[in-house]
C-alpha cells in the first residue's frame, strides 16, 4: 500500500535532517523509520540513516531534499498519521499521532529491538545549537 497522507511537523523534519546530516553518510543518504504496533502510545519507532534505500522501502521527499524511507510495515501504520519531535523534561524522541492510535498519555517504545544501525551518530551531534 502507498502512503497517501503523512504530516511531518517542522521539528520531526529538523531532527531527522540532523540524524542525516552527521551520519557521515554520503550524498542521498536518508532517514529510514521503522514503525511498529507496540508501546503505550500504539507505536514504536526505530530509526537510523541509510545510504540507500531497503528493497522494499518507498522513498518520499520530506522537504528540501530530505528523504525518508518508510518499509511497507510502516507506511501501513503512518497513513493519515503526524509525525513529530517531542523534547521535555520528561520525553525526547519522535511522535505518531494517528487517529488510529489508542492514547494512554505516554509515548514509548516498550520493548522494541534495535536495528542495526548502517551509520553511528555522536550523541553530541544532537545538541542544540
Amino acid at each position: 500500500m502507498a502512503l497517501t497522507h503523512l504530516t511531518i511537523t517542522p521539528a520531526a523534519e529538523k531532527f531527522m535532517r540532523r540524524i542525516v546530516r552527521f551520519s557521515g553518510l554520503p550524498a542521498g543518504a536518508g532517514f529510514r523509520l521503522l514503525v511498529s504496533a507496540g508501546g503505550c502510545s500504539g507505536y514504536s519507532t526505530e530509526f537510523n540513516a541509510e545510504a540507500a534505500p531497503e528493497a522494499d522501502d518507498e522513498v518520499f521527499n520530506a522537504g528540501e531534499g530530505l528523504q525518508l524511507f518508510l518499509p511497507a510495515e510502516s507506511r501501513l501504520l503512518l497513513e493519515g498519521a503526524t509525525l513529530d519531535f517531542i523534547d521535555t523534561p520528561m520525553q525526547s524522541g519522535l511522535s505518531v499521532r494517528s487517529p488510529a492510535a489508542s492514547s494512554c498519555g505516554c509515548s514509548s517504545a516498550g520493548g522494541a529491538e534495535a536495528i542495526p544501525a548502517a551509520a553511528s551518530v555522536p550523541m553530541s551531534a544532537l545538541l542544540r545549537r
